[in-house]
């Protein structure tokens, strides 16, 4: 007897229990369910986003090894826009600067690598990026730029390529002993090997001249031009000795 009013009072207590918190516990799955599927939704949308993406990639992709730039640039801002989260549109300012490289505009080249390294999205590409950028200024004979741009590069993927284009532009610089410790920065991690030629970093730093020298051999071409200002005045001086001389023997045989 004592066991089936137990049995009662339990159920009784469940209820009650029931009846206090029972529409927090369907509010809890509701809310549950919800977000469940508003998750799937988000999803689905971003994989459909990312394969729209890749389709228009490809097309540009296609347009870019084709050489076709108005075609690239419409597919380009189409990816900068309605798909900016995705990594497509990051990779789309690549492609779009190796195809304005291609065509002469380096300027135009630049300003998509720029944008990339600006994107909140792409951080895996951003490193190529700068790199890319780097050479191009170098090009543009904007060495500082390049050291300003590179000086703070972290990712040691690509630390061995960096130190060369810093050690490129330290060498436009004038700034040889930065450019040798540049060059030596490259060549000391051997996993780096297969990110820049070795061989062709060794022979920019041995062609490396030396800093006295070179303000030596600067100073060299003020010397000769101090020295043949100065012939003149000898040869101008020798002149108007002989002239005097001359100008005396012709008084003295006058007077006799």
């Amino acid at each position: 007897m004592d066991d089936l009013l137990s049995e009662k009072e339990q159920i009784e207590q469940m209820r009650a229990w029931w009846a206090e918190y029972g529409r927090y516990v369907i509010a809890g799955v509701v809310i549950a369910v919800g977000l469940l599927f508003g998750f799937n939704q988000y999803q689905n949308s971003k994989l459909e986003a990312q394969t729209a993406a890749s389709r228009l990639f490809e097309t540009l992709a296609q347009h870019v090894t084709e050489g076709d730039l108005d075609q690239a640039e419409a597919i380009a801002t189409e990816l900068a826009t309605d798909y900016a989260d995705t990594s497509y549109a990051a990779q789309s300012r690549l492609a779009m600067a190796r195809l304005y490289m291609d065509k002469n505009r380096d300027q135009d080249a630049a300003d998509a690598l720029r944008e990339l390294l600006d994107m909140r999205g792409g951080d895996e590409l951003k490193p190529i990026a700068r790199l890319r950028l780097a050479r191009i200024l170098l090009y543009q004979d904007q060495a500082q730029e390049v050291v300003d741009l590179l000086q703070d590069m972290e990712n040691p993927a690509f630390a061995a390529l960096a130190s060369e284009i810093m050690g490129d532009a330290y060498v436009v610089l004038g700034r040889y002993e930065d450019a040798g410790e540049a060059y030596r920065t490259a060549l000391a991690d051997p996993a780096q090997a297969q990110t820049i030629d070795r061989g062709l970093v060794q022979m920019k730093l041995v062609d490396l001249p030396d800093e006295t020298a070179a303000a030596a051999a600067g100073e060299a071409p003020a010397e000769a031009a101090s020295a043949e200002t100065a012939e003149p005045a000898d040869s101008a001086a020798e002149d108007a000795v002989e002239a005097a001389s001359e100008t005396g023997e012709e008084e003295v045989g006058v007077a006799q």
